[in-house]
This record gives structure tokens, C-alpha cells and sequence, in this order.
């Protein structure tokens, strides 16, 4: 095997700082509308809907019609995510072909941002009883949000070498929950004052919606701007006469094909796919589990997730520092160790208990960027040359392979015993599992096999 060579560490290129300002884009929607608005607004829109006059704080038992399917209204936001990361894993393998063979490959990812950052902004007229609005708009954004992220983190292989892609990864995530973290302050305020700015509850929460859609759609203009002269892969595996969308096909075949050549790459991939399925669904359902089972007002779910935002940045830089010590591998696999812990001690908090509740969401803050982070620097540690979008296609395409299931669970656990706690203590299994598959991945052999020099620490 042909030796490589180990680049050294960098002082921060502007071409990194351009593109931390992505993470701070479209976190303002990941952390307002996905996580702790939508959720439990579509919730009650489509509550409205299947039990008009409800009164405040009863159950709605009665089911609405998706399609001929009955569907109880809390399980709707479940159902809705597990039909998007369906339909993503099934787009976006795709993306990441077009955009390697793309000859702008920024301008595709900035027009999948756009779009998405649109449909989010739309989100602002789903009122009454237009569930149905709310749930497609969900569907479009949340597919528009993973093909910009597919290109997103395929740049980081361009912008970054192996010894400074723990701290590039970490430090944008951190940048994208302080961006969130910003917005939410906002969107807090508005909340706590809207009756004296003349709102009722649903306006101010349609307006926060709004402003998350505006936040992603204005700051991906930097990233744009400041990573648009980068271009496609540097060698065509197909025939150009192919095209972008026939080649983009015959590329990926190859590529499953080829990727029985990287089997540590394959167990990573797996085992990511679990364990991210965890957190994702544990981050997608904290909100309504906080209002809804844990009985907190929508305005104090906002401010512990305010908290989050904050503690989540420094968590996020921290895990990068550990990282840099012990390795990201293991310091990812101590992160899922804290995610298990997170499980249990959501299970336990009591109603009400707002104390328990922020010692929840401290530790949840900890661990929540610095785990996410660093997966994704280790996979591209894993990954060919010259193949960097496609391959993290695969990233998120499998990682929305199961992430489906996660959410499938929470919403059957819920569907069947109209309980949120035994629909999140479920989730632990995907920790477990993701945990024990992770500790068999042989990263420096992965690295080698990818043909991709070593960092100095693993």
C-alpha cells in the first residue's frame, strides 16, 4: 500500500469560516420550527380539527383520516417525520452523485437551502384546522434540509484535512446552536410579550415560524458567496457523455458496489444509522414530550430549550477539546454512553418538576452537538477521494433509512397507550445497538482502506 501524506493543522481558513454560517442558517429552523414549535402547534391544529371545541388540557380520541388511514392527532407530527425520511432516503442517494458530477455544486446546495427555507417559510399560514398544509410543507422542507446538508458536508473534505476536521465539524455545530440559540432568544421574547404586543398564542408562534423559515434563507447567502468557487469532483468516473442524472446512476451503482471495499466504512455507516436514529427522535419529540406528558407550558418548553441552545454550544466545543485528547471515536462512543443516561432520566422526570427538567436538558446540551459533530468528521475520514458527495448522500440517506423507525416507534408506542414515556424509554435500544456496532469499527483500518492519510489522533 502506497504511503500518504499527514497534513498538518491549519490556522482557520476563510473558506471554513464561510462555512460554519450554514450551521447557523438552518439551525434557526432545526431548533424553532422542527424541534420546538411545529411539533406541538401541527399537534393541536390537528387536534382542532378532529375534535372541534375541545377544551384545553383534554385528550383528543378521536382519529383523523390520512389517506383512509385513521391516525390519532398526537401521533400525526410522527407520522409526518417517518414519510419524509422514507421519501429521503430514497432522494437523496441520488443528490449526492448529481452533485459531485455538478460543475457548481455550491449553487445546487444553496437552491435545495432556498427552496426549503421557502416551504418553511410557509409554514407561517397553516392555522385552524390546515393540518394538511402543515404536514406537506414538513414533508418539503425536511427533504429540501437533508440535500443541502448531503452537499454541506461533502464540502468539509475540500475545506479541511484530517488532522483539522474534528475541530471544523465541532466548531460548526457549536456556531449552528449559538445562530439557533440567537433566534430563539427572539422567538422567546415575542412569546413571553405577545399579549402586550396585541397576539393571541397561534399568531406569535406562526410568526416565530416564519422568522425561522427568513433566518435559513438570509444567512445562506454567506456560505454561498463565500464557498461558490468551488468545483465538482475532479475526475468523471463515467462517461460526461452520460449526463448529470443517467452518469449520477451509473455512478451510484458503482458505488454500492465499490463500497464492499470498505467494510469498516460500512459498519460505521450502520452503526450511525442507529444511533443517530436515537438522537434525532429524542430531539424531534422532546418538545411535545415536555408539553404534553411533562404538563410545562409552551413558554417554558421554549426557555428550556433556550437553555439547551446555549449549554449545547459549549458542549459542542467541548467534545471537540476531548476529541483532539482521546480520539473522536472514543469520544463519540462515551457520547453514547450519555445518551442512554438521557433516556432513563427523561423516562423518570416527573410532571411538572422543573428543576429535574433543566438538570435534563443540561445534560442533554452537553451531549447533543459534540456526538453529531464528530460522527460526521470520522466519516469523512472514511471516505474515497473524489467521491465526497456521494458518499455522504449514503451518510444521509441511510441515516433516513431508519431514522423512520425511531419516530414509527414513538408514534405506535403513543398510538397504543396515549403515553409519551413509554414511547421514549423504547428509543434506548437504539443507543445500545448503535453503541455495541460502533465499538467494531477498526477506524485506522477504515482510513487506510479509504486510502486517506491518518489523523495523529483517532
Amino acid at each position: 500500500m502506497s504511503h500518504v501524506v499527514v497534513n498538518a493543522a491549519r490556522p482557520e481558513t476563510r473558506e471554513q469560516r464561510a462555512w460554519y454560517w450554514y450551521d447557523w442558517a438552518n439551525s434557526a429552523y432545526v431548533t424553532t420550527t422542527a424541534t420546538v414549535l411545529m411539533s406541538p402547534y401541527l399537534t393541536t391544529v390537528a387536534e382542532q380539527a378532529a375534535c372541534p371545541g375541545l377544551p384545553s388540557g383534554q385528550d383528543c380520541t378521536t382519529d383523523l383520516s390520512v389517506l383512509g388511514i385513521p391516525v390519532a392527532p398526537g401521533s400525526l407530527w410522527f407520522f409526518t417525520v417517518t414519510f419524509t425520511t422514507i421519501l429521503s432516503a430514497i432522494v437523496l442517494i441520488f443528490i449526492g452523485a448529481i452533485a459531485d458530477r455538478s460543475p457548481r455544486p455550491t449553487r445546487l446546495f444553496a437552491t435545495f437551502a432556498w427552496v426549503g427555507a421557502f416551504a418553511a417559510s410557509l409554514m407561517f399560514f397553516v392555522a385552524g384546522t390546515n393540518w394538511q398544509l402543515g404536514a406537506a410543507l414538513v414533508v418539503v422542507a425536511g427533504i429540501c434540509l437533508g440535500a443541502s446538508l448531503v452537499i454541506y458536508d461533502s464540502i468539509l473534505c475540500r475545506i479541511a484535512n484530517e488532522n483539522e476536521r474534528d475541530r471544523v465539524s465541532s466548531k460548526g455545530w457549536a456556531f449552528g446552536y449559538l445562530g439557533g440559540g440567537v433566534l430563539l432568544t427572539l422567538n422567546f421574547a415575542l412569546d413571553f410579550f405577545h399579549e402586550n404586543l396585541g397576539l393571541d398564542r397561534a399568531m406569535s408562534t406562526r410568526i416565530s415560524i416564519l422568522s425561522a423559515g427568513l433566518w435559513w434563507a438570509g444567512f445562506t447567502i454567506i456560505p454561498y458567496l463565500g464557498l461558490r468557487h468551488l468545483t465538482g469532483t475532479v475526475e468523471t468516473p463515467v462517461e460526461r457523455s452520460a449526463g448529470v442524472v443517467r452518469g449520477s446512476i451509473v455512478q451510484l451503482r458503482s458505488t454500492f458496489r465499490d463500497l464492499a471495499n470498505y467494510p469498516q466504512t460500512k459498519m460505521f455507516l450502520l452503526a450511525y444509522l442507529f444511533f443517530n436514529d436515537g438522537i434525532q427522535t429524542v430531539i424531534g419529540s422532546s418538545s411535545v414530550y415536555g408539553s404534553k406528558e411533562l404538563g410545562f407550558s409552551e413558554t417554558t418548553v421554549l426557555g428550556v430549550f433556550l437553555f439547551v441552545q446555549f449549554v449545547a454550544f459549549f458542549g459542542a466545543r467541548l467534545f471537540g477539546r476531548v476529541a483532539a485528547t482521546i480520539g473522536a471515536w472514543r469520544t463519540v462512543l462515551y457520547g453514547i454512553g450519555l445518551w442512554t443516561v438521557v433516556v432513563v432520566f427523561a423516562f423518570l422526570v416527573p410532571s411538572k418538576s422543573l428543576v429535574i427538567f433543566l438538570a435534563l436538558a443540561l445534560l442533554i446540551g452537553i451531549v447533543l452537538g459534540g456526538t453529531q459533530a464528530l460522527s460526521r468528521s470520522l466519516y469523512s475520514q472514511l471516505i474515497p477521494r473524489g467521491r465526497e458527495a456521494e458518499y455522504f448522500s449514503l451518510y444521509q440517506a441511510m441515516e433516513r433509512g431508519t431514522s423512520w423507525f425511531g419516530t414509527l416507534i414513538f408514534g405506535l408506542v403513543y398510538q397504543f397507550t396515549l403515553s409519551y414515556r413509554w414511547a421514549i424509554i423504547a428509543l434506548i435500544v437504539f443507543f445500545a445497538v448503535g453503541g455495541v456496532l460502533l465499538s467494531r469499527v477498526r477506524m485506522r483500518e477504515g482510513i487506510e482502506q479509504a486510502g486517506n492519510p491518518v489523523p495523529s489522533v483517532i
